[in-house]
């Protein structure tokens, strides 16, 4: 009997064993799992990486797009509403205009006439400066083809004229510091 104890001792020590030999074997095979599971890993990890910056650069471009069809939009409403800020400061000017067109009605006095459209004038030439335009001025000055138009030479009005305005025919003016309308002027020969 001791020795069938033994034997049985014994097949169970050697149950145990071959149970142990297989769970490490079981238990090496998800090690070998997790080595290829790491092995794929940087793969993974790349993939990842790569799904992230695609999906930033969707974002920048749908970001980018609306940024420029919002650009596109403002410009369009700056070319349409562009003109308001010189408009609403011109619309006192009419009202003046049409102020003196009924107050003409009423009156044959001339001068009173001639001094509300002074007035008028001078209140038409501040609302413009302060809008940025301004005269170019002519008097006695050089001929200079970047803000002059000569539509006539006048010759022999001596050497100290030549070159020089002698008359204005139409005003030009800039708006901030751009022609807008060049002088037409009469130039010395």
């Amino acid at each position: 009997m001791t020795e069938e104890k033994l034997n049985i001792e014994e097949e169970e020590k050697l149950t145990d064993e071959m149970a142990d030999s297989e769970m490490t074997d079981e238990k090496a095979e998800p090690e070998n799992e997790q080595e290829t599971a790491e092995e794929k890993d940087p793969l993974v990890k790349a993939e990842e990486e790569i799904a992230d910056l695609k999906d930033k650069y969707l974002r920048q471009v749908a970001e980018f797009d609306n940024y420029r069809k919002r650009t596109l939009k403002e410009r369009a409403e700056l070319i349409l509403n562009g003109g308001e800020k010189v408009i609403t400061t011109l619309l006192p000017i009419l009202d003046d205009m049409e102020r003196a067109i009924e107050s003409g009605q009423k009156t044959n006095d001339p001068a009173v006439l001639r001094e509300g459209m002074e007035l008028i004038y001078h209140k038409m030439v501040k609302v413009m400066e302060s809008n940025g335009v301004k005269k170019i001025d002519t008097e006695d000055a050089d001929f200079d083809t970047d803000i002059h138009e000569a539509i006539a030479m006048v010759p022999g009005m001596g050497d100290d004229k030549k070159g020089k305005v002698i008359d204005c025919l139409m005003p030009g003016y800039k708006l901030n510091d751009k022609v807008i309308r060049h002088a037409k002027v009469a130039v010395g020969q």
